[in-house]
């Protein structure tokens, strides 16, 4: 049982360390796809239309957390979830409801919606689990 209960809280801290970093590693992912899509490489047909936009929310949530963070001075700062909601759901309805009927380089597609949100879940689950971490740690 005690052996269980290290192997939880390694596992625990594993992911803290991950969650502190982890939208470093999300924008060089989106940047490099990025790239590779300018410079005309083949990608396969997920990575090409749907990683970006997976990536997206907890990149833009991340980084506005951050700037909440700096800008109050407090590192204890968490985005909350109905504002993460509001700012996914502003998302899906300017890139894909509005953008595609003023630009033709746009397009509408449902799966993007989905990724967005499958993002906002990921990156409020690792908020989350991040605020159990650090109280867990404060006691």
């Amino acid at each position: 049982m005690l052996q269980l209960k290290k192997s939880l809280m390694d596992i625990g801290y594993l992911l803290y360390r991950l969650s502190r970093r982890y939208i470093l590693w999300l924008g060089l992912m989106g940047m490099t796809v990025y790239l590779l899509q300018q410079t005309n490489v083949e990608l396969p047909e997920v990575v090409n239309n749907h990683l970006n936009d997976l990536l997206c929310m907890p990149i833009v949530l991340g980084i506005s957390q951050l700037a909440v963070r700096y800008l109050r001075s407090d590192p204890g700062i968490f985005l909350s979830l109905p504002l993460q909601l509001c700012v996914t759901i502003l998302f899906c309805f300017y890139f894909e409801w509005h953008l595609p009927k003023v630009n033709p380089r746009y397009t509408s597609d449902w799966i993007d919606v989905l990724c967005y949100f499958f993002g906002t879940g990921w990156f409020s689950i690792m908020n989350r689990f991040r605020i159990l971490w650090t109280s867990r740690m404060l006691f």
